[in-house]
């Protein structure tokens, strides 16, 4: 059984996810890793995140911090802090590693950390995919996950205004 002190040593910064993915390396391990926002944690992340997770031994999720998130998504957002969402994440049996980046894209975390396979959810091809040729050029391979029909952030904050 899992403990809830466990949870925040799930929490990396990018120097200690380098320093644990050499450990995992050393033992073999597959590493995969995915990105986001995860605003408002719900099923279709969930199912994104369970598709990642087959693919290798090991799932790393990176999360734009709160600025990035403003940049992409606009003044109202993110509705929960990075430390919230990044804790949420962490307290999930599927992730294995949380990792916060500034940037708009991930496109530097990729590029250091250099996944096993790199999971992007949605209608994408991969050449649009940020750090998708770096991950191939190492070896690596890159996986589109289906996104779950329904299920968006930006939904359920319309379905919350609407209800008032």
């Amino acid at each position: 059984m899992k403990t809830v002190q466990a949870i925040p040593t799930k929490i990396y910064t990018l120097t200690e996810l380098l320093l644990q993915m050499k450990r995992w390396r050393l033992l073999g391990k597959k590493i995969v890793f995915t990105n986001g926002v995860f605003d408002i944690l719900h099923e279709g992340h969930i199912a994104s995140l369970s598709d990642a997770a087959t693919y290798g031994d090991i799932l790393i999720v990176g999360v734009n911090a709160d600025a990035s998130v403003k940049r992409l998504k606009g003044e109202s957002r993110p509705v929960n802090n990075q430390q919230s969402r990044i804790l949420l994440l962490a307290s999930l049996l599927i992730t294995d590693a949380v990792v916060v980046f500034e940037e708009d894209t991930p496109y530097n975390l990729i590029t250091a950390i250099l996944p096993d396979v790199l999971v992007k959810g949605g209608d994408y091809n991969i050449e649009q995919i940020v750090g998708a040729k770096e991950v191939i050029a190492n070896g690596g391979e890159v996986k589109i996950a289906p996104i779950l029909q329904g299920f968006s952030t930006t939904s359920i904050i319309e379905r919350m205004r609407s209800s008032k």
